[in-house]
């Protein structure tokens, strides 16, 4: 057939993009070809709209071992011979089709990110955004990913320890998805992505390949709607038990010491890891396609490049130690082909039944080499106005705190997610210790190390759309906060960055500020980013999701008795209230969903604040000065108050008395940064009034803890089990 730009164009590449194809290859390129471009220059990909910001983030630094972008995944430095590797993905516009298989396999990816590293995965996390819960729709969604991203977990045998799901109108047509995993490793034993050595064979192994995500990164770089169910190839397919062999294959073999290099085949199949690890080796391969086991009869040279089936790795193996690569994948009753070799002229020469069907430089298709790159325009989104105009003063403080109370505890975004947690297992195949008692961040043991790993995610939306910069900033120094409350110290982060269109001005605004809010924080807390993705094209028909800038951070714990959880402890121990105090409900949830006004300022953020705060905070945990400690974020303090008081039953008696020039509303449900509520013993008071007099961090003592009533203002309350009640059923309630 004639290739010409509009053949280009059904490929979703530009026509500048098809005249850059044809000087990369001196010629105009043959239709399989042209779909290995079409899909390694993909946003979804190559970053081309996003590299040239996505480089001012900070990749060195701190505990770091391999920068970002270097390998699958980030590593970083744990002490005692161990590192960590962790990393968050996106699976939104899959999961959008197909809610269970679209969950499934993007946990299934994520953890073949780590693994293929030589890292064993020891915990997964996520982050989920649907639109309004009462929507038939939206449950549909919710109900499919849960159960995809639990199925998937609990049978592979990694735990899910955190997450977090937030329900806005904006997510109705295109949910988010973001899976996280983490991983310990040796630090003598990782295996980089890379081909090297000419002559060494290039091994499949794992599953068939079949027609199942055909050009699935393709679409994951284009404008989702209604009707993309009707243009997206079919989901890829995920088997666990599968994906349980391949792990334990991979890192029996790295033991052996015959593997040079290996990588998932994620995004793009075969083409995309054929071509990065030669890329990135400096060589060629030479592959026939003949031999790549197949489950779907007649398959077409284009279809077996671009498969995204899943459960399947590439590996380039030392020669002459052939059969001892076989011999383990073969115990684990895993398929495995010798399915060419490496050469020195870095081409990649792709055979099929004795014809080459294609030539393509590997340089030419990947990220940093011959993928282009883009500075997209920006400009201030015209909303903005809205925000900036917004007063304070046009809404009327709240009379009647209790009854907004109970209506702002059984808000979705802010009641307990139980509903969705019980149907992870968080304990399977690791000592998480994160379930015996709550905590702001998931604690993990990990085995064999002598450290715990503190992880979280965390981004509110409203707050980055609100302030792209300040939102984004929030979002890094939440994750942070939460990993100290838990008496952790942060490492590092990865990021999934979810936004609308990038060639809408006022979107790419948003990405912009957002890198920049990022990069300012990370720099600030001295937590560099190891790596993560980018998920452009989140739109609905009434235009984008809220800017999402997912953060995935992990913390080291060196000694497990400065491990700290939220909850009270004990009756009569002092509450204290830690942080600046200030007139401010910026877009809180009471403000948002019980005052439905949608257009506010982000919430109160000092960084200098927060960073001492936090500091404060660390000090006081491994002075073993305090009892808990819970960030205050959604729902402000009154909810902070309430989840404490959950797990032991215990209710607290709490007044306002200092703060009679705060609003009422922004007091108890203002979610303004840099606060937390700890508690000590009347004992241990004077000591953290003194330490926060000395690191210059307001603390005021705002109540006590009881035996079970809740009292506020001198109020009585009732028992903090009817509270919790409300809480946890809040959500189960509306899920028909």
């Amino acid at each position: 057939m004639e290739i010409t730009v509009t053949t280009a164009q059904q490929l979703r590449l530009t026509e500048e993009e098809f005249e850059l194809i044809q000087q990369k290859l001196s010629r105009t390129p043959n239709f399989t070809e042209l779909c290995c471009f079409s899909a390694m220059w993909s946003e979804h990909c190559s970053y081309k709209n996003s590299i040239k910001w996505l480089k001012t983030l900070p990749r060195e630094g701190g505990r770091m071992l391999v920068a970002a972008g270097e390998e699958n995944a980030g590593l970083m430095d744990m002490g005692n011979g161990y590192g960590v590797v962790f990393k968050i993905e996106s699976h939104n516009h899959p999961s959008a089709i197909e809610p269970f298989q679209g969950a499934a396999t993007g946990v299934g990816g994520i953890q073949r990110d780590i693994f293929t590293m030589g890292a064993r995965p020891i915990a997964s996390l996520n982050s989920l955004r649907f639109g309004n819960l009462t929507d038939a729709k939206t449950q549909r969604l919710l109900k499919g990913v849960v159960k995809g991203i639990g199925h998937y977990g609990n049978c592979f045998g990694v735990p899910t320890v955190a997450g977090e799901v937030y329900f806005e109108d904006c997510y109705h047509t295109n949910p988010l998805v973001n899976a996280m995993s983490v991983g310990i490793v040796k630090a003598n034993k990782m295996v980089s992505a890379t081909a090297k050595g000419v002559g060494n064979p290039v091994f499949y192994v794992g599953s068939a390949t079949g027609k199942d995500g055909i050009g699935g990164a393709s679409f994951a770089s284009a404008n989702i709607t209604e009707e993309s169910v009707e243009e997206l190839p079919a989901v890829q397919v995920g088997d666990p038990f599968q994906e349980k062999k391949l792990l334990e294959a991979c890192l029996e073999v790295i033991e052996t010491g015959a593997v040079v290099g290996m990588q998932d085949m994620g995004a793009a199949g075969i083409i995309c890891s054929t071509s990065e690890m030669s890329a990135k080796g400096g060589v060629g391969m030479r592959i026939d396609l003949d031999k790549v086991p197949t489950r779907q009869q007649n398959m077409k040279a284009w279809e077996l490049l671009l498969s995204e089936s899943q459960e399947r790795m590439l590996l380039v193996v030392e020669k002459g130690r052939e059969a001892e690569v076989i011999a383990v994948f073969e115990k684990w009753d895993l398929s495995v082909s010798n399915i060419g070799e490496v050469t020195n002229d870095g081409l990649l020469h792709f055979y099929y039944h004795g014809n080459l069907e294609a030539v393509i430089p590997a340089e030419s298709l990947v990220l940093g080499g011959g993928a282009p790159q883009y500075d997209r325009e920006y400009k201030k989104p015209a909303y903005l106005s809205n925000i900036e105009n917004f007063d304070i003063n046009s809404i009327n403080d709240i009379t009647d705190l209790q009854s907004t109370t109970k209506a702002l505890i059984q808000i979705p975004n802010i009641a307990s997610k139980k509903w969705v947690a019980e149907q992870y297992d968080s304990m399977v195949g690791t000592a998480n210790a994160s379930t015996n008692a709550p905590s702001d961040a998931a604690v993990v043991l990990a085995k064999g190390t002598g450290k715990a790993l503190a992880m979280t995610v965390d981004c509110n939306s409203k707050y980055v759309f609100a302030n792209p910069y300040i939102g984004c900033s929030i979002a890094v120094a939440e994750a942070a906060r939460n990993i100290v409350c838990s008496g952790g110290e942060p490492l590092g982060l990865t990021n999934c960055l979810n936004f609308g269109n990038p060639y809408d001005p006022e979107v790419y605004y948003q990405f912009v500020e957002a890198i920049k809010g990022m990069g300012n924080a990370c720099r600030a807390f001295n937590t560099p980013v190891t790596g993560g993705n980018v998920s452009f094209y989140n739109q609905n028909p009434d235009g984008p999701v809220y800017p999402t800038p997912t953060i995935g951070m992990v913390g080291i714990i060196d000694d497990f008795k400065n491990r700290m959880t939220l909850d009270f402890k004990n009756v009569d121990d002092v509450i204290v209230l830690v942080g600046h105090q200030v007139n401010d409900i910026g877009s809180s949830e009471y403000l948002h969903k019980i005052r439905k006004q949608y257009f506010s300022p982000a919430p109160y953020f000092n960084l200098e604040e927060e960073l001492r705060m936090q500091r404060f905070l660390l000090q006081l945990i491994k002075n073993h000065a305090i009892l808990s400690a819970h960030d205050i974020s959604e729902g402000g303090l009154i909810i902070t108050l309430m989840e404490k008081g959950f797990n032991r039953s215990l209710g607290f008696e709490v007044s306002k008395t200092e703060f009679q020039h705060l609003r009422n509303d922004a007091f108890w449900m203002g979610e303004a940064q840099g606060r937390a509520v700890i508690t000590c013993s009347a004992i241990q008071w004077p000591g953290i009034q003194q330490l926060a007099n000395e690191l210059n961090v307001p603390v005021y003592k705002i109540g006590k803890v009881t035996n079970d009533i809740v009292s506020v203002n001198n109020e009585n309350w009732g028992s903090i089990n009817a509270w919790k009640e409300l809480y946890e059923n809040a959500i189960g309630k509306l899920i028909q």
